[in-house]
């Protein structure tokens, strides 16, 4: 079959001009990635696929789709979907796939940084403009849980091996994440967080998966407890969060995502020094283009080939 992908380019650019994420050079990199995986790019009310590259517009999905009558593909720009999913989108009769496990290289490198830094008490020491020792905490031996079993949380588990961490993964599916110690279904959490040393949320947001981390679990964890989230704000109840920090009910949090987002400034976890937040830069704009186009040019060849495609959503769990 002849792969006929239509692009939806992303009008917006998101970082300053020159990054690799600008418009243009993320729609010259995309149309390369389609010609490479042996595919065409056409215009829409020609096209059987569409790379959907603006994830500022979920909205105009259905638009687009209706303006396409032959689309049986959609290819996402970002591993979260959640934003496409409210809109009642993923209900059409056609496959979405996502960029899911594309960026868990350097999500995975920076939750693992973000955990050490906060071990080690990185940000207070950071934020004190005197010398002021501190015994660090080591990683080694702790006790990990991470909740999601995907592709970030898969890399992880592969990058506590030198540290000796007993590791527990917590995921819908039943099947064993690779390396990790145990693998336990969502019921389990409430039994796991008091023998929990560091907890990283690295799942898909999700109407179930909302808030997951709120008061009562940040109670269940032990006062040395660090929490760290690469995934998605909203996975934390923030004001939970921040109170918890202020009553030394845990020790240490690592956000590289927040809720709100962007954070306010004046949020009172800018100020507290228990908090290391890094404004959503866990993978850099020219690493996200290349994996992206990556996934778009295999699953391109796929799709030509009539090959089940890498990064599909399911739409009754929305991810």
């Amino acid at each position: 079959m002849e792969a006929r992908i239509a692009i939806f380019p992303d009008t917006e650019p998101r970082t300053a001009g020159g990054r690799a994420d600008d418009p243009d050079r993320l729609l010259s990199g995309v149309e390369e990635a389609v010609a490479r995986g042996g595919g065409a790019v056409v215009a829409p009310a020609e096209a059987n696929g569409l790379v959907w590259l603006a994830p500022a517009r979920p909205g105009a999905l259905s638009e687009a789709l209706d303006a396409s009558p032959d689309v049986r593909w959609v290819q996402l720009p970002s591993a979260g979907v959640e934003r496409f999913a409210a809109t009642g989108v993923f209900q059409r009769p056609v496959v979405f796939t996502c960029a899911k496990g594309s960026f868990a290289g350097q999500v995975s490198e920076h939750a693992l940084m973000l955990v050490l830094a906060c071990l080690r008490d990185v940000s207070r020491q950071a934020r004190t403009p005197r010398w002021s020792v501190t015994d660090p905490r080591s990683l080694a031996g702790r006790s990990v849980t991470i909740l999601g079993g995907g592709g970030i949380a898969e890399r992880l588990v592969r990058l506590l091996r030198p540290f000796d961490c007993h590791v527990r993964v917590i995921r819908r599916r039943p099947d064993k994440v690779e390396g990790a110690d145990e693998t336990l279904p969502p019921s389990a959490l409430a039994d796991v967080l008091p023998g929990t040393d560091v907890l990283v949320l690295a799942l898909a947001l999700t109407a179930e998966t909302r808030h997951i981390v709120g008061a009562a679990e940040l109670a269940l964890l032990p006062a040395h407890a660090v929490v760290v989230n690469v995934a998605r704000g909203a996975h934390i109840d923030t004001g939970a969060l921040v109170q918890a920090l202020a009553e030394g009910r845990v020790s240490a949090a690592g956000l590289d995502v927040t809720d709100p987002e962007p954070l306010p400034e004046g949020h009172p976890l800018w100020s507290d020094p228990r908090a290391l937040i890094t404004s959503h830069s866990a993978d850099s704009a020219e690493y996200v283009m290349r994996m992206l186009c990556e996934r778009v040019e295999h699953n391109v060849r796929r799709f030509g080939a009539g090959l089940p495609l890498d990064g599909v959503v399911d739409p009754a769990t929305g991810y």
